[in-house]
């Protein structure tokens, strides 16, 4: 495998792990010494994408990659295609929120990374745990994406735009929501 296919890979790995993998362990997986894993996260690092080093290996520090929201309509079948759209193109969907004119914003955490991840969430709602919270304002929501880079949230940008997910804003939502 090509080093930049490589590098590629190892910020998915990275991106889908909450625990820190050891250069070890993906110098096995990759087939090559851990000094070339050592050298790719460090051109992983000059690249912008925010490394940590821990006793047990590299982490991504989630909290420094860049994040926008982004406003979406849709009906509750395509949840799912639009949240596998957004992990597909390598976003990490942070949280849901609406603003409703009366009560304000109502937010949830989701930290969905993975189409594993929202494989169990659709089938949360399915099982009637909880219902989707778009839902309380006509299906009107928002989502916080993260993204290794502000090129990769343009990507989703796209991609949202064009299966017809994104909406526009309205006078009454707050403009500061939109400066992430």
């Amino acid at each position: 495998m090509k080093g930049e296919l490589r590098r590629e890979e190892i910020k998915r790995l990275l991106s889908l792990s909450d625990q820190p993998v050891s250069a070890g362990r993906l110098a096995q997986n990759f087939g090559v010494t851990r000094q070339s894993i050592v050298k790719d996260i460090a051109i992983l690092r000059e690249e912008g994408i925010p490394i940590q080093s821990h006793i047990r290996g590299y982490l991504l520090d989630a909290k420094l990659m860049p994040e926008r929201v982004f406003k979406l309509i849709h009906t509750d079948e395509e949840v799912e295609e639009e949240l596998n759209t957004i992990v597909d193109l390598g976003g990490i969907v942070r949280d849901v929120f609406v603003y409703h004119k009366y009560y304000n914003k109502v937010t949830a955490t989701l930290d969905i990374k993975s189409r594993l991840d929202v494989k169990n969430y659709i089938d949360n709602i399915k099982a009637g745990k909880s219902l989707l919270l778009k839902n309380v304002t006509s299906g009107y929501h928002y989502h916080t994406v993260a993204a290794e880079s502000a090129e990769t949230l343009l990507l989703i940008e796209e991609k949202l735009r064009e299966r017809g997910f994104l909406a526009r804003l309205q006078e009454y939502e707050p403009d500061e929501m939109w400066k992430k």
